[in-house]
């Protein structure tokens, strides 16, 4: 099978050009003006952008969290991320506290082999850190490619390691070349507030993000750069979503320390009104939660400067129902929301379009930078000879309203309901196969490959 994109304006981090690119099997074979060369397919991209597949390094596909499980599974989740041009997702194994980083991950592996439409992989989620732990990094790292290791600064009694631990970890992985990347928010403080709030009766959504303020991000930023600093390891933060937190990143450049930072959509285009709506705040109850406009003007200035390399979505639906649960105690809410489909239309949309970012910065955020920090790059994250056909053909001027009846994610509801927004992903390629057209899905479940990661010896 042969295809030929014609025409089309490609865009990656670092190039801007109308050209062809012509696909044999799963890998571009050439690239082009006017290529004259026979293809089973050809495309006709005048007047489209032409993406590389975008990458979302940050979803949680089918996850047991709060008595309940993330509404999308591998097959809708990673459906609903190609119809929005995101051609490989990178899903969290979570450790059991007291059992084996293994045995999570063949419970994850049990989810997802036979049923994944896009690409994956997998960061591992280690909650409880012990010379057993330990000694299983450096097969994760070398035989299995997993070479990014989660820790939670939240969460306690399920999630939430120490110092010791982390600074444990930390020595570990950067012997066998990997990476550790932290949900940074001081849990102590914000189960102290939450514990506050309670007690006065204060209930509701609102109280949830009132529980956790900027400070408790801000002080965790700080203190893991810090233990950073001290083992030499190389770092990365989940879902960064405010000023101060950005200028513990600003502090650690002073002193040559490289930070590697992901912000997720929502914080870039929604603020913190959305929890002066009753219990519909529940829709984005998340940690960390939602913060103030002058956080979205600190993340877009971020993108900019370089400080914030990576978009992502934190997608981790639940059913209304689910989430009803907490309608008498804000604190049984299960945290998260739906996304997946929708970071690479908003980001144009909100960013290109408005003249925030541009279409380089576009790519570079939602694929390349991912490819290059998690081991991925050139296979994945941008468009050239010899890399996986993953392409986005997408349209610039296309209009469409966000809607709950509309998107292919497995949950009633839409975090974005009623916003319209221009641009959208036309046609998806995936490793050299139309996966999405127009709409229509042209491959089947189990085509999704799991992408083993290289050591990270050459990204700082």
């Amino acid at each position: 099978m042969s295809i030929l994109i014609k025409n089309g304006r490609i865009i990656t981090a670092t190039d801007d050009y109308i050209a062809d690119i012509f696909i044999e099997g799963e890998t571009i074979s050439g690239i082009g003006k006017n290529l004259n060369v026979p293809a089973g397919t050809v495309i006709d991209a005048s007047g489209k952008l032409v993406f590389p597949g975008g990458i979302d390094p940050h979803v949680h596909l089918e996850m047991p969290f709060m008595g309940a499980f993330s509404s999308d599974n591998y097959e809708t989740g990673t459906l609903a991320a190609l119809h929005g041009g995101t051609t490989t997702v990178i899903d969290f194994v979570i450790q059991s506290q007291g059992k084996l980083l293994y045995d999570a991950l063949r419970e994850w592996q049990g989810r997802a082999i036979g049923n994944v439409y896009s690409d994956y992989a997998f960061h591992m989620a280690v909650t409880d850190f012990n010379p057993q732990t330990q000694s299983e990094i450096k097969d994760l790292i070398e035989k299995e490619g997993i070479t990014s290791f989660k820790t939670f600064m939240a969460y306690k009694g399920s999630l939430m390691i120490d110092d010791r631990q982390m600074v444990g970890l930390m020595n570990e992985v950067k012997k066998h070349g990997g990476i550790v990347t932290v949900h940074a928010t001081n849990g102590d403080i914000i189960d102290f507030l939450v514990t506050q709030n309670k007690a006065a009766g204060n209930l509701s959504p609102l109280y949830h993000y009132l529980s956790q303020p900027e400070i408790t991000e801000t002080e965790a930023t700080g203190r893991f750069i810090d233990m950073a600093y001290q083992t030499g390891s190389n770092s990365y933060i989940v879902h960064m979503t405010c000023e101060g937190a950005l200028n513990k990143v600003r502090d650690a450049q002073k002193r040559n320390q490289k930070v590697f930072v992901e912000t997720c959509i929502q914080y870039l285009v929604l603020d913190a009104s959305v929890y002066d709506r009753g219990f519909e705040s529940a829709k984005w109850v998340m940690s960390p939660p939602i913060r103030e406009k002058k956080d979205q003007t600190a993340l877009w200035a971020a993108i900019n400067q370089g400080i914030v390399q990576t978009l992502a979505t934190d997608h981790c639906p639940f059913m209304w129902d689910d989430k009803r649960k907490g309608e008498q105690d804000f604190t049984k809410i299960p945290n998260g929301a739906p996304g997946i489909e929708h970071r690479m239309e908003l980001i144009f949309s909100e960013g290109v379009n408005k003249g925030k970012i541009s279409l380089n910065k576009m790519a570079d955020i939602t694929a390349a930078s991912s490819a290059k920090i998690f081991g991925m790059f050139p296979k994945k994250g941008t468009i050239a000879i010899g890399t996986d056909a993953d392409i986005v053909i997408f349209d610039p001027v296309k209009k469409h309203v966000l809607s709950a009846t509309t998107h292919h994610h497995h949950c009633d509801y839409s975090a974005y309901e009623g916003h319209e927004i221009t641009g959208k992903a036309e046609t998806v390629l995936l490793r050299g196969k139309v996966a999405i057209d127009h709409g229509n899905v042209k491959i089947r479940k189990g085509y999704g490959q799991f992408v083993k990661r290289t050591k990270l010896t050459n990204i700082l």
